[in-house]
């Protein structure tokens, strides 16, 4: 294993967005890295756009059949000859200094898990100044009621903590399934408080989506955390209140 960051980026028609994707990990202060791109059967262009970048550090994995970003994930993870894990999402930008900074701070904290904090966006990329502020600490317990940690800010140490404990579970919101997991085990996340990342939403998001999102969490709370009734009721109106807050 190689002292280097694997970057695990899943794909499915992500053409529109992917090209600024993968400018923004070229453009990293931090250059030793690999950047593993996992198409998931996309009916795109996307595939085109990743054969159009001449980097030896892009490594393009196609899935047989699609399976979902876990899945894709979790190949990009099997694949992985790095270290350190950073994920990011196709349509997400990162700052220049997103890698340098994590990767100082993980080293700087002891720790197997970082995660920082990020901008909400645009379709065009554009931050919208709304920028969610993240502790210096997340515990499995502070974790139940503020889902903060998002994916394309998050760095793992495979030296402190193991692939089993990394791979996506096949469920609905698997990588805050996988957080949870984590830190269920012991683990405590470090949050650097700096906005790196541009986490770029939809303008058209439909009222069902946001159903979607509560029984997603709700989900979590019984199946992923193994709360009762009462405490995945408790849990989930204070992670509301967060929600909210986070998005004003």
């Amino acid at each position: 294993m190689k002292e280097m960051i694997s970057i695990i980026v899943p794909v499915h028609n992500a053409e529109r967005f992917l090209k600024e994707t993968i400018e923004s990990v070229l453009a990293q202060t931090e250059k030793n890295f690999e950047l593993i791109l996992v198409d998931d059967c996309s009916t795109d262009g996307s595939v085109n756009v990743i054969n159009g970048f001449d980097d030896r550090r892009i490594c393009l994995i196609r899935q047989p059949e699609n399976k979902g970003a876990a899945a894709a994930r979790n190949r990009g993870l099997e694949a992985a000859n790095g270290r350190y894990i950073a994920f990011l999402d196709a349509d997400d930008l990162w700052s220049p200094n997103k890698l340098e900074r994590t990767l100082f701070y993980l080293r700087e904290q002891q720790t197997g898990f970082v995660f920082t904090g990020y901008e909400f966006a645009d379709e065009n990329g554009k931050g919208t100044g709304a920028v969610v502020k993240v502790p210096k600490r997340r515990t499995f317990k502070t974790a139940l009621n503020n889902t903060d940690i998002f994916t394309s800010t998050v760095m793992l140490d495979r030296h402190v903590i193991g692939d089993e404990l990394i791979r996506m579970p096949y469920i609905k919101s698997e990588d805050t399934a996988t957080w949870w997991n984590i830190l269920k085990a012991g683990h405590t996340a470090a949050g650097l408080n700096e906005n790196l990342v541009k986490y770029r939403r939809s303008s058209g998001s439909l009222s069902s989506d946001k159903m979607e999102a509560l029984r997603r969490i709700w989900n979590l709370y019984r199946k992923i955390a193994g709360l009762n009734v009462v405490s995945s009721a408790f849990h989930f109106c204070l992670w509301a209140i967060t929600a909210v807050w986070r998005r004003l």
